[in-house]
């Protein structure tokens, strides 16, 4: 387009060449800010669950501690320390991501999150770490540290994923961490980072206290440390049924005997201790609430030693309901097989019987749905009693779709880093975050995109010629958005799911 004597026409066919050139990086730019808006949200969907769960796990190790203070009482503690460490850091966080939207107009236009001044302005100041920057750094260090001394069994972790060494880029040059990780990145992108900054220290807390609680010591092995523990062969029996069941201690040994065992008052006899309980067998009695109470009397260095049990049991009328539940969650999903329980109680699974559109049986008591058209489906089922009386119920479950997917190169989401030959031979998927079924996913199609050049439509899961043609004019730092992905479900004919989120391959 340069040299020589050009035409006023030939000028303008290049300037035009020049803009529509500007055009096509500009809609690459606005296609990578949306993805890392679209990722940064799912994060923050990730993240509010997290703290859920680990708000669960607090509540219990706080229970506990109450009921159980000498086993519990010091985690309890532990745990609000770390805590308060999680919740500095966050907060931190959180109001430094409010000052990077601050001063938009609207949060979630993520195509105009393309500049870094802001972080550029508050981190860095003549090429040196502000004050402000080193006040970031100081409270992830500050984090790491006391989590990985109140917490030894995940130092090796928190040191990994925190830490704040220099890093060496491509070509070899080493830079401070904060320099590497958020100097002349995009708005958008330093969000991102910060959100998946939050989510790891979510994660990092949910290890810490799902170690705490399960690491536990078991209890001594002195009977004073025993539960009784009553076992019925089922929770309601009928009028005129026998009680059936056993009373069992907390550790079940054939081995350890008691001297004798008394229930409701009257001595049972020495035979029914048998595997390591007592065996029940009476009459069920009236209807409602039975009383079972008493204790275990052992021998300790010569003294006896009482281990109390109490429970009670319930005799209810012949049933006039079924009992339908879904295995995995309260609604059925179009799309997959989705595992129910089905069964009337009291009643034996061949003399219950249960049908829906798109219900098969799988086993005893157990069965499968696969949901078709319609928001809703009715499960009928019926029970033939002993007396040869027909009992029936039925149980509406809502059906829903399967939720969109997270798309992947070599398996993995997000931005995606390496060589221009993985890429080439790397295989795009699929992923589903926080769905409850494992589920096959195919991938059928996808667009190439690299900035500044034509975007390529995909037919299957891998790179074609035309996407290796264009992959071969890119170089190092240069960004692979792979949008648009079509995926199937396998075995599930044409039903198609919603739309796929993108995945980034930044060359290396």
């Amino acid at each position: 387009m340069a040299g020589g004597k050009l035409t006023p026409r030939q000028k303008m066919i290049n300037l035009m060449y020049l803009v529509f050139i500007a055009m096509l990086a500009m809609n690459m730019s606005k296609e990578v800010l949306s993805a890392f808006g679209l990722m940064n949200e799912k994060l923050e969907v990730t993240n509010s669950s997290t703290t859920l769960r680990n708000e669960a796990f607090m509540n219990k190790l706080g229970q506990l501690a109450q009921e159980q203070p000498a086993q519990y009482a010091d985690l309890k503690a532990k745990a609000d320390k770390v805590k308060i460490l999680v919740e500095d850091l966050n907060s931190y966080i959180d109001n430094l991501k409010s000052e990077m939207t601050a001063n938009l107009t609207d949060p979630k236009d993520y195509e105009i999150m393309d500049k870094a001044d802001f972080l550029d302005s508050k981190f860095f100041k003549n090429d040196k770490i502000s004050p402000e920057g080193q006040e970031f750094v100081n409270k992830i260090n500050h984090y790491r540290d006391e989590v990985a001394k109140l917490v030894p069994s995940v130092a090796s972790k928190v040191n990994s994923v925190f830490s704040t060494e220099d890093v060496t880029n491509r070509e070899g040059v080493k830079l401070p961490w904060l320099e590497y990780h958020y100097k002349g990145f995009p708005l958008v992108a330093s969000l991102t980072k910060l959100t998946q900054l939050q989510a790891d220290v979510k994660n990092i807390n949910s290890e810490v206290l799902s170690t705490m609680l399960t690491g536990e010591q078991a209890s001594q092995l002195s009977f004073t440390n025993y539960k009784a523990l009553v076992v019925l062969d089922k929770t309601a029996f009928f009028p005129g049924e026998k009680v059936t069941g056993k009373i069992v201690l907390g550790r079940v040994d054939e081995n350890t005997k008691p001297k004798s065992v008394i229930l409701n008052g009257a001595q049972m006899n020495p035979s029914s201790f048998k595997q390591g309980g007592v065996v029940l067998d009476f009459n069920a009695g009236a209807l409602g609430q039975n009383p079972l109470k008493g204790k275990f009397i052992f021998t300790e260095e010569g003294k006896e030693v009482p281990v109390d049990f109490e429970s009670t049991y319930t005799v209810v009328p012949r049933p006039n309901s079924a009992t339908i539940s879904a295995d995995k969650m309260n609604v059925v999903y179009r799309g997959v097989v989705n595992p129910m329980t089905i069964s009337f109680a009291g009643i034996p699974d061949n003399n219950v019987s249960a049908s829906a559109p798109g219900l098969s049986k799988a086993g005893n008591g157990k069965y499968n749905m696969n949901p078709g058209s319609g928001t809703e489906v009715v499960i009928n089922v019926s029970g033939k009693m002993s007396d040869g009386k027909v009992v029936t119920d039925r149980k509406t479950f809502r059906i829903k779709g399967i939720p969109g997917p997270t798309g992947t190169i070599r398996g993995e989401m997000g931005v995606v880093k390496g060589p221009k030959s993985n890429l080439e031979i790397a295989t795009v998927g699929a992923k589903l975050l926080d769905f409850d079924f494992e589920v096959g996913l195919d991938v059928v199609g996808f667009n190439f995109k690299i900035a500044g050049q034509p975007t390529v439509v995909v037919s299957g899961n891998k790179l074609n010629a035309q996407c290796k043609s264009v992959l071969a004019k890119a170089g190092r730092g240069d960004q692979v958005t792979i949008s648009e992905i079509k995926t199937k479900l396998v075995g599930a004919g044409s039903y198609l799911l919603p739309r796929t989120a993108p995945v980034i391959f930044e060359i290396q």
